[in-house]
């Protein structure tokens, strides 16, 4: 009897370590987001993918050394992989000085019902109904949020929604071919690619006045500052992902993920003034409700008959 309140008092703990994990984890990731679009005029994209990851690295490289961790498999596809959120990452920030916070992440927030659709296509299975109910909720929030034939509209703002599809494909991708790595050696492959990419972008023709290729900012105390920052969020944010999604049943801990749409909002208002409308309110709550839908949907195709 004992043994058995001890492991229901473990699970319920384990639920508990994921959910708080989660939490700190988009807290983080959002707040380096928010700083991203603060520092856009002062530093360029690509060389704050190289400075960014090579904090990261650092930290990552230590953890790693000192766990004595030295297998890798699948290589190839762990590459791949980085390149598709590389690609994902690139696509959220070019997007993020042109549209408030908030909205840029919570059309970002249509990713777990692609994931459920991309794993339903490769498994050859038709999708559950409520699958197609979160699709259809969540196809009316993107509308409400980015209204196309809005004066305001831009095409570029698309470029979450891609951001939520490569997002998707790298999911997808990681639970059926990179399942058996490390999580920290996929991030630090990941923070690699980071370097790489960038090194490779900030070779472009210069661009003065452009987020994407302008040339190297010079680095100063506030800069530094603000690159080391970035950085240790970026690994507290990984880090408490995966250990999220370590302890606690997926379905459980994404609901939780959510919480990225309401941190949105709030660094949203508190640094740059931004307060959606409430079309816009509603639409972020449809594309939260299309997320829950398709969750608890892939959670019951997952139960045995």
């Amino acid at each position: 009897m004992n043994s058995g309140k001890d492991c229901s008092g473990t699970a319920d703990n384990d639920v508990k370590i994921a959910v708080a994990a989660i939490v700190v984890a988009t807290w983080s990731l959002s707040l380096g987001d928010a700083i991203v679009k603060m520092t856009g005029t002062l530093l360029p994209l690509w060389q704050m993918f190289i400075l960014r990851s090579l904090v990261a690295l650092l930290f990552l490289g230590t953890i790693l050394y000192r766990q004595k961790v030295r297998v890798i498999s699948s290589p190839g596809w762990i590459i791949f992989r980085s390149l598709l959120l590389v690609l994902m990452w690139l696509s959220y920030y070019i997007a993020l000085p042109l549209m408030p916070l908030s909205l840029a992440a919570a059309a970002y927030y249509t990713a777990p019902v692609l994931i459920v659709l991309i794993a339903s296509f490769c498994d050859r299975k038709s999708p559950l109904k409520p699958v197609w109910l979160a699709v259809l909720c969540g196809f009316c929030g993107v509308l409400l949020i980015l209204r196309p034939d809005g004066a305001q509209f831009n095409w570029i703002m698309l470029l979450p929604l891609l951001s939520a599809l490569l997002y998707a494909s790298a999911m997808v991708l990681t639970s059926r071919k990179c399942k058996d790595n490390n999580p920290m050696v996929l991030a630090l492959i990941l923070n690699i690619v980071f370097v790489l990419v960038g090194c490779i972008l900030g070779m472009l023709p210069s661009e003065p006045d452009t987020y994407l290729a302008a040339d190297w900012a010079p680095l100063n105390p506030k800069l530094i500052a603000i690159v080391v920052i970035m950085g240790l969020l970026n690994v507290v944010g990984n880090i408490g992902a995966v250990i999220a999604y370590q302890k606690g049943p997926p379905t459980t801990v994404a609901v939780f993920d959510y919480s990225y749409v309401a941190f949105g909002l709030l660094w949203g208002m508190l640094f740059f003034a931004e307060y959606p409308g409430w079309l816009a309110i509603v639409g972020m709550l449809l594309i939260t409700i299309a997320g829950i839908l398709s969750l608890f949907a892939q959670r019951r195709s997952s139960l045995p008959d």
